[in-house]
């Protein structure tokens, strides 16, 4: 389908606890290719198929947790419309000067009502996958270091009012849904799953009572094959693993969860299908939850539904 908005999910600012160690865990481990630090102590990282300067950023804090999500819009007439519609609508919106990070052009901040910093921004420095872009092969070495994901994919974000939260993703930035969690009332929407692409999901928010809480970022993989080769990975470097390996019922993707050093949930993911924004949105109810969450045994695990950063 025609992109002509919002695009992707374009980087997310990470807090840790340990600086040294993480970049350790996330090069090594993860097999990020790290592109660059600056003079405020951030460390950029990019999977080994994006093109864009950097979609995963960490910087050492006391408390783990996510800093602000930040999406890719077309172009900077875009980017200037949404924020006029965004100020029409009544959300209060500031800019971030160009080279504010680096290699990024001026961003437009904004704060949901779930207590999340979301930000959107036109352009960003483009570095290459390491192959050229005349007869490029389908990998390189990079391809092969850690885990090793393709991209950053998506983020699901716990926080307080996901109903005004779905409205300015849906009836300003253009989203729209794809699945979606309610209550025992079968009205109240708990959880929902949003795409601004034809990706079964770009952004997801349940409904806690805590603002500005990070449940996880989300890697994409190349296969299944490539899911359970992670796995390995994470038991040889003695990884924490929340969940999985398993298969959702919401979304259909197959997943392993599991924590960084600093407590950050993260998940390496693959599979989904495809929507478009015609389709009618999936509903699950709470009865059968745990099914959606882990197909194969049906369970709602405690530590997926309360441990959040």
């Amino acid at each position: 389908m025609a992109m002509t908005g919002v695009l992707r999910p374009g980087h997310a600012q990470i807090r840790v606890l340990n600086l040294e160690e993480s970049i350790k865990f996330y090069r090594d481990v993860m097999g990020l290719i790290e592109t660059g630090r600056d003079d405020q102590g951030r460390v950029y990282f990019k999977c080994w198929d994006e093109q864009d300067h950097s979609s995963y950023i960490i910087r050492e804090a006391p408390q783990a947790g996510v800093d602000f999500i930040g999406f890719r819009v077309l172009d900077e007439a875009t980017l200037e419309s949404l924020e006029s519609n965004l100020n029409a609508y009544g959300v209060e919106t500031r800019r971030l000067p160009a080279g504010d990070l680096l290699e990024t052009g001026e961003r437009v901040r904004f704060t949901l009502p779930s207590g999340h910093e979301f930000e959107l921004f036109a352009t960003k420095t483009k570095v290459g996958n390491g192959m050229p872009l005349t007869n490029p092969g389908p990998w390189c070495a990079d391809a092969e270091k850690g885990i090793s994901p393709i991209r950053f994919d998506h983020a699901l974000l716990y926080g307080p009012n996901i109903a005004d939260v779905k409205k300015i993703f849906v009836d300003v930035l253009g989203f729209f849904m794809v699945e979606r969690v309610i209550a025992e009332d079968n009205t109240t929407e708990v959880g929902i799953w949003l795409s601004c692409s034809h990706k079964v999901h770009d952004i997801a928010f349940v409904e806690h009572p805590e603002p500005g809480k990070l449940h996880h970022c989300s890697f994409l993989m190349e296969s299944w094959e490539r899911v359970l080769r992670g796995g390995d990975i994470m038991s040889m470097n003695k990884v924490e693993v929340d969940i999985g390996p398993t298969r959702h019922g919401i979304t259909r993707g197959c997943t392993i969860y599991a924590w960084d050093p600093s407590g950050n949930r993260f998940e390496t993911f693959m599979g989904g299908y495809h929507p478009y924004p015609d389709y009618e949105c999936l509903t699950w109810t709470m009865d059968n939850f745990g099914q959606g969450l882990d197909y194969p045994q049906r369970k709602l695990h405690e530590s997926f539904l309360t441990i959040v950063s």
